[in-house]
Parts: C-alpha cells; structure tokens; sequence
C-alpha cells in the first residue's frame, strides 16, 4: 500500500501555520548567483521595536528549531528566522561552504528587508544555535556595526581541528560525526537523539522516526557534509577573531559543536545565563529560556 500519511510532514505543516499566525509571513530572497534564501519576516515592520535574527543549526528547518519561542520573541521583537543554506527551501550554486559565506548572505538579506542598515545606524542582536551559532560569532566579526549582540547557545566557537582526532569528542572523525548529524537509517537517528537529548526518550516506533528521515533528512547531503568540513578545516583557537559585542554563551556538552576549553579560554568575557535546553519530539535543539534575563540582555 502506497504511503499516505505522514507525521513529519503534518508537523511540519502545523508550523507554517503557527508562524504565520504569530505575525510572519513566508518570503524567498534571490540574492543573485544562483543563491536563494527562504526566510519568515514580520508581516509589519515595526521601526519601535527592536530586531532579532534567530539562526538555526543542525537537524530539520528552522521552523523546527524555534517554533516554541515564536511567542515569546514576536511581542518585543521584529522578528526573522531564516533558513540557512541547504536547510529548507535555501540554497545556493556556488561553490563557498564556510560560515563567513552563510552570515554574508543573511546579512544581504537583512539588509534586502531593510532590517539592517550600517548608513542609517539600523542594528541588529541574533540568536544561533548549534552550527547557527558559528555563522552568527561569523555575523559578529564581519559585521561590528551591525550586530548589537549577540547569544550563542551550544556553540563551541573556539574549537579546533585536533580536537577531534584527540579524542575530545564522542565521535571518533568527520564521517562519524556527519552519518550522525544527517542520519539515514533509524539507528543513526537514535545514535543522534541518545547525543543530543538531555533524557532521551524511550520507545519511539520505528516507522516514526524513518518517516523523518525520509521528509527531512535525505536532502543537500553532500552539501550539508561539506559544511561540517568546512567548521573544522583548519580551525584554530589562536586565529578565532575576537568580537567586541557582549554576548551569552550556554555551553551544553555536544558530542559535535561544544569544545570544553571554552570554559576556560573565554570564561574572562563569557556573560553566562542558565538556558535550559530540552527536546521534544522531532525536535533535535529545541530549547527553554529563562525569557525576563535574555530580554533584559538583548535589550
């Protein structure tokens, strides 16, 4: 019998709607060379309000990622959430996979939507989670005038490439650690929630999780595996630009983007908040904030 059904699908449904409810609306951006950037911006622009870039990681969509925030953020913030490259319906031809090419091209979109301007003193602070929070420190070094602050959630921007043939990791190399972060078979997806869940849940059918698979995670592979070579490709802590910005750092233990030396390394100018991060179902980074201190801090 054909296929008819799909959870993951319906999900991903429900959160379109729930977006576009909250005040949002569905855009794609051409930001010419074959490059396009799917992203949710506000439905009215409010020049009083302040503006928030909520970047993804790692796992399905954006939406996915940031749905339980939306109601949250939406009252005090112009808020964006774009999806990055090769994430959702963005996508790009050309051949750069680092973070510095993800975080230029969401700032041309910001900057497309009028959100941000460096001639009219128009800033930005962002939110990045996971890989997100590599291209958002990569917004922060590029772009000073523009980025006001900053918070990084799992994000472990002073690693470096040794580390993970020092066996700092979990993961034992680069393969290990993409057939994880793009599973393909229901047992690499258990592999991946065992990593990433603070509890991980117990007894979910199988034929749930290869449904997730099959709608989110068969798509941009080589591309996506490109971008974790890209992270670590000669990554060192002594070459790691320094940003001005005041900024929050969570550092949850990950298997892939969290490197212990953060700790000590960047303790002198690290503002930490207590984020408790929790994952529910189909979600891989799907966090909990204490809302009134990341509001005090971002505005």
């Amino acid at each position: 019998m054909a296929k008819c059904f799909s959870f993951t699908a319906s999900r991903d449904f429900f959160y379109r709607y729930f977006f576009a409810y909250t005040g949002l609306r569905s855009v794609t951006a051409d930001l010419g060379d074959n490059t396009v950037i799917h992203c949710w911006v506000p439905k009215i622009h409010n020049p009083t309000k302040p503006t928030l870039l909520l970047i993804h990681g790692f796992g399905a969509n954006a939406m996915w990622q940031y749905s339980d925030l939306l109601r949250h953020f939406v009252p005090r913030f112009n808020v964006y959430v774009p999806d990055l490259l090769f994430f959702g319906r963005s996508s790009t031809g050309r051949p750069e996979r680092n973070e510095a090419f993800q975080a230029r091209c969401l700032m041309r979109l910001m900057e497309a939507h009028g959100a941000v301007s460096v001639a009219e003193k128009k800033k930005m602070s962002l939110v990045g989670i996971s890989y997100g929070g590599f291209v958002g420190y990569s917004m922060a070094v590029q772009f000073p005038e523009a980025v006001e602050r900053i918070v990084l959630c799992c994000t472990g921007v002073c690693l470096e490439e040794k580390d993970v043939e020092s066996g700092l990791f979990k993961v034992a190399d680069l393969d290990e650690a993409a057939s994880i972060l793009m599973p393909q078979t229901v047992d690499k997806l258990r592999e991946l929630m065992k990593l990433s869940y603070v509890k991980p849940p117990r007894g979910l059918p199988s034929y749930i999780l290869s449904d997730f698979i099959q709608v989110m995670c068969t798509d941009h592979l080589k591309e996506k595996r490109e971008l974790i070579e890209e992270i670590l490709k000669d990554r060192k802590l002594s070459n790691i630009p320094k940003i001005n910005q005041v900024f929050i750092c969570h550092l949850y233990f990950s298997a892939f983007f969290f490197s212990p030396r953060s700790n000590c390394n960047l303790q002198a100018f690290f503002l930490l908040i207590y984020i408790y991060l929790n994952i529910c179902l189909f979600t891989f980074f799907f966090m909990k904030i204490n809302y009134d201190k990341l509001y005090d801090f971002i505005l």
